[in-house]
């Protein structure tokens, strides 16, 4: 009894984190029923990853600058401008595609470290600039392409955004073995590290989580990998994008997590002022993250032109909204200084369902716009509500019935010395 209450204790401390997971499981069981089984058929699982990758991508970087306090919304016309240079190279130039491929991130280093200059150095509002950045690359791309789009891509590239890893079984068997063996060595991966993280946790005498909810937790992720796995492997094995996804996200969770860098950002993000004055260079640290995110939409723009195999002038558009509501949903604070990779990459998991699932159903987009504004609307407001519940009083009366400790114990030690009450000389 008193385990479930340590548990439930540590759950309701952790409503922002635990009600994502929540939330993608109830999406999911929603549209596979209302889908009549679709949803999860492994031809259109494989669909839903190719189909959101892109936006998965630019959440990683988006997530980062939000964490810092600042908003990107150029995003998505920098992936359309860096797919319109990626068609006139290999297209009109002529270019060979491993050498476009970092010629187009070289283009938007540059980009995200023009609007960079402008927001660290100059200090013009990131919200400024980068609408700026919209209409200017908006702009540009629409003069690179002359209006026109041009295709086709080589093989090559065009694998990049809808290719598969080659099924070494020859296609004689039911399953594709490669993506079992990626998916299995993935899940025991993540435990292994879980399980790391919390004997280390537990060597420092860190806040840990409970035993049962640790369990209960990691089966499920253990459960979920494997799920995947067996969809993915029982249609056409592992889409390419997905290992350039994982990538990603295992680089830039320990970028975040283990990193000066990531501290930085999270300290700018909490307080501005306050990391100012502990010497924290916070230009330089808003310089880099918008070229960083210069750099994702770059690879988000040639990923999404891969996948089309054509590069179009309306390419890129909205995809700035739908990557800052897969990091709000994910857990990221309006105000900055919270925040994870993973949260955004289950943020962006739950946009692409509701897409999906809603494009099954024959819903039209102007009902999709709808229903996907109401989640982002929920999904800000439970984060205020959530901040409120535990601004004050040091948490919800829940936490505090369950009396979820975050400090040990006093000890003799730490005890405050008690005082003999002060005597008064009567006159």
């Amino acid at each position: 009894m008193s385990a479930l209450r340590e548990s439930l204790g540590f759950l309701t401390s952790r409503l922002r984190q635990v009600g994502i997971f929540v939330a993608l499981i109830l999406i999911v069981i929603l549209f596979q029923v209302l889908t009549n089984g679709i949803l999860l058929e492994p031809q259109n699982v494989s669909n839903l990853v190719v189909q959101n990758s892109y936006i998965l991508i630019l959440a990683i970087g988006m997530v980062m600058v939000i964490i810092a306090g600042h908003i990107d919304l150029s995003v998505g016309s920098i992936a359309g401008f860096i797919g319109a240079v990626a068609g006139v190279m290999i297209v009109h130039w002529g270019w060979a595609w491993w050498l476009a491929i970092p010629a187009c991130l070289l283009v938007g280093a540059l980009v995200g470290a023009w609007q960079g200059y402008w927001i660290a150095y100059v200090g013009i509002p990131a919200f400024i600039v980068t609408l700026a950045g919209m209409l200017i690359f908006r702009g540009l791309t629409l003069i690179t392409l002359k209006n026109q789009q041009i295709t086709p891509f080589p093989n090559e590239l065009r694998a990049l955004g809808g290719g598969f890893l080659p099924d070494i079984s020859g296609g004689t068997s039911v399953l594709e073995w490669l993506t079992v063996i990626l998916g299995v060595g993935g899940t025991a991966a993540i435990l292994f590290q879980a399980i790391k993280e919390r004997r280390v946790r537990r060597k420092f005498n860190l806040e840990n989580e409970p035993m049962a909810w640790f369990a209960v937790k990691n089966g499920f992720i253990a459960v979920l990998m494997l799920i995947i796995t067996f969809l993915l492997a029982s249609y056409r094995g592992t889409p390419i994008v997905l290992i350039v996804l994982a990538v990603l996200v295992i680089l830039y969770s320990a970028l975040m997590n283990n990193s000066i860098f990531g501290r930085h950002t999270y300290a700018i993000g909490g307080n501005l002022h306050a990391a100012e004055l502990s010497g924290i260079k916070t230009k330089k640290v808003t310089f880099r993250l918008f070229v960083n995110m210069g750099v994702l939409a770059a690879l988000a723009g040639l990923v999404f032109t891969a996948r089309l195999n054509s590069a179009q002038p309306a390419g890129g558009t909205g995809f700035e909204l739908d990557s800052i509501a897969a990091a709000f949903i994910g857990g990221a604070a309006v105000q900055g200084g919270i925040g994870t990779v993973a949260g955004a990459m289950i943020g962006g998991l739950i946009m692409g369902v509701l897409n999906n699932g809603m494009s099954i159903l024959g819903l039209g987009t102007d009902y999709q716009q709808l229903i996907k504004g109401l989640v982002l609307l929920l999904a800000v407001g439970f984060d205020i509500f959530n901040k409120n519940r535990t601004g004050a009083g040091g948490g919800s009366s829940i936490s505090r019935r369950f009396k979820w400790k975050t400090t040990p114990p006093a000890t003799e030690a730490t005890k405050p010395a008690k005082t003999e009450p002060e005597r008064v000389d009567a006159k």
